[in-house]
């Protein structure tokens, strides 16, 4: 016998009574309770909704155990609880703010695939009602922000039309003669939603009953997934809390850059372009203090009886871009090898102008075999990371020793 489902046709019963038909311990574990806390309960009737096409399960209760997941099995749906229930009459109830929460998704979902098919020809492919955000994946070329802007203006002015959302019933047949938008090849009677003057979808998830109870339609962003689009959104009260969130971090925003929130995007501006300004003079001084440095180590360094002058040194309190500014430096003397390396992470730079003749990407990889890391380069310049940041002097006293052997 299978299960008769009350939310196909109402999806607003909270509480409903009906027949335990059997109650079995769970055969399998599950990442939420330990074996022996989960049994499988089926009912004669259930307003439970399993997770299916897209949609998470409801929960709550039967009786006084805990419902923590429903699951959709041919024709019957399963109740897995925390603890037996009795064969016999019970009571179920729904985690109803769960259940509107969801119901305000999935009818926004409709709404707004609808929107976006019949007006600006991208069909829905795949839909997902996650815990925080909902995604549509739509396929066909890239919604621009306009059309973003206006899909979501026309799905919300239906909302405020408080249209009828209905449930209608009949064959594949039946259901495509009355135009409904996506063919099911399905025998016997199959459910649909009808939202009024609209759009017809075979669908057999929970909804509400008129428009004006999902609230609104919030998209959040698009990116480009695969061959398709998803569409960020959110309905209802997650849009609204999140437009509350999104309001305090505005002002926080405003507030830090002493401005008020219309000014805010201008004023943010203007911080960036003088950041960028900032950087721009710090690196045009970090630079020249670098030629200024490397032209001091190699004018201190004794040549060897090759005429080459070689630096080296471990850095630290700097950055990985300074100590490399400097390593290009001093290869810009003749006959110099820079050898150098950054502490805190690692970091390694052989450079050398290219009169010193030797080769600094078979000295590091040499290096490197020994102490351990990774790296690679061409013959004048060649950088890697080791693998242990406390070998970086061992590493470098091994290539000033091989470079003094290479004559």
């Amino acid at each position: 016998m299978s299960t008769t489902r009350i939310y196909y046709d109402d999806a607003f019963v909270r509480e409903f009574s009906a027949q335990v038909v059997s109650c079995e311990r769970a055969s399998l574990p599950d990442g939420n309770l330990p074996l022996q806390q989960r049994w499988r309960v089926k009912l004669d009737r259930t307003a439970f909704y399993p997770t299916s096409g897209g949609q998470p399960n409801d929960m709550g209760r039967l009786g006084d155990a805990i419902v923590v997941d429903v699951l959709d099995e041919d024709d019957n749906v399963i109740h897995v609880v925390d603890h037996a229930v009795e064969v016999g009459a019970v009571k179920g109830s729904i985690d109803w703010a769960r259940r509107f929460d969801h119901m305000q998704q999935h009818s926004g979902q409709h709404l707004l695939s609808a929107v976006f098919h019949q007006r600006f020809a991208l069909p829905t492919v795949s839909f997902h009602l996650g815990g925080d955000i909902c995604t549509i994946d739509l396929r066909g070329s890239e919604p621009s922000a306009e059309i973003l802007e206006s899909a979501a203006r026309q799905a919300n002015e239906i909302i405020y039309d408080d249209r009828a959302v209905n449930v209608k019933y009949g064959t594949a047949e039946e259901l495509a003669a009355a135009g409904v938008r996506k063919i099911v090849e399905r025998a016997g009677v199959l459910r649909a939603i009808e939202i009024e003057a609209l759009e017809l979808q075979p669908c057999g998830g929970t909804h509400v009953r008129r428009t004006g109870q999902i609230g609104m339609i919030q998209i959040r962003g698009v990116s480009r997934i695969r061959q398709d689009w998803r569409v960020v959104f959110v309905c209802g009260q997650r849009a609204e809390k999140l437009a509350g969130e999104d309001l305090a971090t505005l002002k926080a925003v405003a507030q830090r850059l002493n401005c008020s929130l219309v000014e805010s995007v201008v004023a943010a501006e203007r911080v960036v372009e003088e950041r960028d300004a900032h950087y721009k003079s710090a690196r045009a001084s970090m630079e020249k203090l670098a030629e200024i440095d490397a032209r001091a180590a190699v004018q201190s360094c004794e040549a060897g009886v090759d005429g080459v002058r070689v630096v080296a040194g471990v850095f630290s309190g700097v950055s990985p871009e300074d100590v490399q500014a400097f390593a290009r430096e001093v290869a810009t003397v003749d006959k110099a090898i820079a050898l150098v390396a950054r502490r805190e992470c690692g970091h390694v730079f052989f450079s050398q102008h290219a009169s010193a003749a030797k080769e600094m990407n078979v000295l590091l990889a040499e290096g490197l075999k020994r102490v351990g890391g990774k790296g690679g380069g061409s013959r004048d310049a060649a950088r890697g990371r080791l693998a242990e940041t406390s070998r970086a002097q061992e590493l470098l006293d091994f290539a000033t020793g091989r470079l003094r052997s290479i004559v």
